[in-house]
């Protein structure tokens, strides 16, 4: 009978009705993890949850640039052997590269420092239009009061009031979300990811988010897949996301 590998990391991640990772933050640390074959397991925390648990382990959150306090989210990782607690895919993303190193996992360059930003300022809205005000459909009665009271707070608006912008978020950003994805595929004479042939963080940036709208809603995620760039890189990173639980 084969041993069992030893575990090394408790994945704390964010709990929904379809019982697999969703979160795009939680899934650049578990590409991570399952392209270095780290031994872990995951616990799944609702909402509402999520700040009383990593409280309980201790976990102190950081200040942002303007000394603003962080709130509690996932992920967060219980590192077992040095009895170690981290959150923020960030940190947790240093931690995991510094103390399991090979393969090696490049975490920025130039390229995906560019990619990450504009992605953000770019995708960002159709993500915000379209993913977002269904996340709701995915979560427990419970997480959805939570989800619906503290997002409709920051809005100042309903969720379901994002769908009426749909449309518009897309066509406004469309010709960009392409230079974006020709972006991705700088060195796609090497290989098919950001970088060539292996895979860097940003490429787990942009798979996770891709696979976080998918999870959430197909058809979005069939739209983005649709751009060329987006489309090879998830492929690409297939292989790292078998372990979704």
């Amino acid at each position: 009978m084969a041993t069992q590998p030893k575990l090394e990391i408790v994945l704390y991640d964010l709990a929904n009705t379809k019982n697999v990772c969703f979160s795009p933050t939680v899934w650049r640390i578990r590409l991570i993890l399952n392209y270095k074959q780290i031994p872990y397991k995951t616990i799944f925390l609702e909402f509402p949850d999520i700040e009383p648990t990593l409280k309980g382990l201790g976990i102190v959150p950081g200040e942002s640039p303007t000394g603003e306090k962080l709130k509690y989210t996932v992920p967060a990782i219980h590192h077992v052997p040095t009895n170690t607690h981290i959150m923020d895919s960030t940190p947790i993303a240093k931690f995991l590269e510094a103390t399991y190193p090979i393969p090696p996992l490049p975490l920025t360059s130039e390229l995906g420092r560019t990619i990450e930003l504009r992605a953000r300022s770019v995708v960002g809205p159709t993500f915000r239009a379209s993913v977002l005000p269904r996340e709701i459909n995915i979560l427990s009665p419970r997480a959805q009061a939570y989800f619906r009271r503290t997002r409709e707070a920051a809005l100042g608006h309903k969720l379901e009031d994002l769908l009426a912008e749909e449309e518009e978020s897309w066509r406004a950003v469309s010709d960009k979300i392409k230079e974006v994805g020709e972006l991705m595929r700088t060195n796609a004479a090497e290989g098919p990811f950001v970088l060539g042939a292996r895979p860097s963080y940003t490429d787990f940036f942009i798979a996770g988010s891709l696979q976080s709208a998918r999870v959430v809603e197909e058809a979005v995620f069939e739209r983005h897949m649709k751009y060329a760039g987006y489309k090879e890189i998830y492929e690409a990173c297939l292989p790292y996301m078998a372990k979704n639980t």
